[in-house]
């Protein structure tokens, strides 16, 4: 198979899996793939502008798209906001995670990739924040942005081997912006400021990575999940935060390569767990029925555990 034959199938798996809209008629189309339907936006209770009421940007402009006639996705964000969704008061842990959803930065797999994230975090006592952050613009009409993501990625993930080129700086931004909030609001939420973390899957794994490298000294994330991020190497902080680091073998748009990013973390002497499942494609989410990547929400708040991030100051 040729490098741009794979590339080709590594893009259009990408697509499929992330919930984004269709792809171009040039590549074949799955019987069983999810056709997008456009779709009014959704409630959105309790989500909070993370810049304010000052912030620039505006909702009127995002366009929203269904799956199976249930799950969102939202694309040509420019109003970021951080909706909490916290646990119940009699097992909260005091911890906190922000979730950053995934879809090539050009969408972001709200239900999937967020909301449900954010709900199985809290029913584990953890208090949860969905990061919708800013976006690369798209064109309005599906089957337009379907042809424009297509060219995006294609352009952007050049070499396997090495961490792609697509990205947004405005994310890592509303990343860093999200941690400054979930703090501030500690007392609030009910949370402790000093095991707020981040998980985050695909792009969502990006931003959070992204967000880790770009945070002051003593302001990073105190932890993070990395689930089904590039796995190329790069340089890692001496104070790194600890990683999560989970992917399909399987996974067509990170090919499995040896984890050299969870190399590079234990070998600058920083924690790193790596959770490599024998199937499970990319955009598994919470987990595909039938393999074992159901279970990467136990085992990322087990290895939370292990760290010590679950203790309540109470109970120390």
């Amino acid at each position: 198979m040729t490098y741009k034959t794979t590339m080709s199938a590594r893009a259009v798996a990408a697509l499929l899996a992330l919930g984004l809209p269709a792809v171009p008629a040039a590549h074949a189309q799955p019987a069983d793939y999810p056709i997008p339907t456009a779709a009014a936006a959704p409630a959105e209770p309790g989500a909070i502008p993370l810049y304010g009421p000052k912030g620039k940007g505006s909702v009127t402009g995002e366009a929203w798209s269904q799956y199976y006639g249930r799950d969102y996705a939202v694309r040509n964000v420019t109003l970021p906001t951080l909706t909490p969704v916290l646990p119940d008061p009699a097992k909260a842990t005091g911890a906190a995670v922000i979730v950053a959803p995934g879809g090539a930065f050009m969408a972001l797999s709200m239900s999937h990739e967020g909301w449900d994230v954010a709900r199985a975090l809290a029913d584990r006592g953890i208090a949860a924040f969905v990061l919708k952050y800013r976006l690369l613009p798209t064109p309005k009409d599906e089957a337009e942005a379907g042809k424009y993501i297509m060219g995006k990625m294609m352009a952007g993930l050049p070499d396997p081997t090495k961490m792609p080129t697509l990205g947004n700086p405005e994310a890592t931004q509303d990343g860093l912006a999200a941690l400054a909030m979930v703090r501030a609001g500690a007392a609030r939420w009910g949370v402790d400021p000093a095991r707020v973390g981040m998980i985050g899957f695909s792009a969502g794994a990006m931003t959070s990575l992204q967000t880790v490298l770009a945070a002051k000294p003593g302001e990073r994330p105190a932890f993070f999940g990395y689930i089904y991020g590039p796995q190329a190497k790069i340089d890692v902080p001496v104070d790194a935060s600890p990683m999560f680091d989970a992917i399909a073998l399987d996974d067509p748009l990170f090919p499995a390569m040896g984890f050299p990013i969870a190399q590079a973390w234990h070998a600058a002497g920083r924690p790193v767990e790596i959770h490599g499942y024998q199937q499970g494609s990319h955009g598994f989410g919470l987990g595909k029925p039938g393999t074992t990547t159901t279970l990467v929400m136990d085992e990322f708040v087990a290895w939370l555990s292990m760290q010590g991030w679950l203790t309540p100051k109470t109970a120390k």
